[in-house]
């Protein structure tokens, strides 16, 4: 990550003061960082054409951003990020044409010893769960976890996105290992509210989560109510997931179970990952997905991956799909 230096804020403290602007006595910090990530392969989905081609964030979504903070005094903070999805394989912003510019995250608030407020737009908890507990982390293209509970169709997945617009999204600080999340996205004349709620426990080599929510808005987004159950233990050098979940679809009135187990090793400068899933809908066919692979760390800011996927659904033939690439954080 690369922080401005302090002749750059000066620089700017000096530009406001020539304005007539007053400054505050007070201590802050702007940063900006991001994630590139950039794979060649094949992707393929059950019963259809394989499709080979240079792809941007099979492995993490590539994105960048700025995020601040400014001591308040009192031990009271400001705090502020912005965050934006690329497609670096066609030089676009967002993760697909329409998406809004800020879609990863876009909020201002408040933090302290009591934990932290934030308003605007935030990741949702279950996102975080689901990409905790799994040996493939947040990984659209490969992690069946994510792919199963966020991608999997209307009829199956969640519903609401993983980051909610108009929200409020309280944090608390650390219990021991234990951590809680409350956040709340308000309807706005677009249909119903959104609610969500988590927790998180990490003490020794265990951790465990659990987080719940209920989806109501927007007026061509499915009613959904969902909860997870996410838990990991590390016995080095192999870590295991393990991930139970349901969404119920109160639009269709179909109920989606999700069971997702995983490990990974580490085996010299990285980590051998295997995850396996399975979708089981009251209503549609089952979807088992199998994914497999390793993570080679070039350093702590850039590792290269190769990774295989075999997604099979009831009644059509598998779908293959591999991928070689290169992730690189700044």
């Amino acid at each position: 990550m690369l922080r401005f230096p302090s002749p750059a804020r000066s620089l700017a403290l000096a530009a406001l003061v020539a304005l007539g602007a007053t400054a505050a006595q007070a201590q802050s910090a702007v940063t900006l960082y991001g994630l590139i990530d950039v794979s060649v392969g094949q992707a393929q989905a059950p019963g259809a054409a394989a499709n080979k081609g240079v792809d941007s964030g099979n492995m993490t979504t590539s994105f960048w951003g700025v995020k601040g903070s400014e001591d308040l005094g009192g031990g009271l903070s400001a705090v502020f990020a912005l965050e934006s999805f690329l497609r670096a394989d066609v030089a676009a912003a967002g993760r697909f044409g329409a998406d809004t510019f800020w879609a990863r995250s876009a909020y201002v608030g408040l933090s302290s010893g009591a934990g932290t407020v934030t308003l605007g737009r935030n990741t949702t908890s279950l996102f975080v769960n689901t990409l905790i507990f799994n040996a493939f982390g947040d990984s659209f293209g490969f992690s069946p976890a994510i792919r199963q509970t966020f991608t999997s169709g209307n009829n199956f997945q969640v519903s609401g996105d993983t980051g909610w617009s108009d929200s409020v999204k309280y944090a608390s600080p650390r219990f021991g290992g234990l951590t809680f999340t409350a956040h709340a996205a308000l309807g706005e004349g677009n249909g119903g509210r959104n609610f969500g709620l988590s927790a998180l426990y990490f003490g020794g080599p265990l951790g465990a989560g659990f987080a719940w929510q209920k989806v109501e808005k927007g007026g061509t987004t499915p009613d959904t109510t969902a909860w997870q159950l996410g838990a990991s233990f590390n016995m080095a050098p192999v870590k295991f997931y393990a991930q139970y979940g349901t969404s119920d679809n109160k639009t269709i009135d179909n109920t989606t179970k999700v069971l997702g187990l995983g490990a990974d090793w580490t085996i010299g400068n990285g980590k051998a990952l295997l995850q396996w899933g399975k979708l089981s809908p009251d209503a549609g066919a089952d979807r088992k997905t199998l994914s497999f692979g390793y993570d080679y760390l070039m350093s702590k800011r850039t590792d290269l991956y190769a990774v295989y996927m075999h997604d099979k659904l009831d009644g059509l033939s598998a779908g293959k799909s591999y991928g070689l690439g290169i992730r690189h954080r700044f």
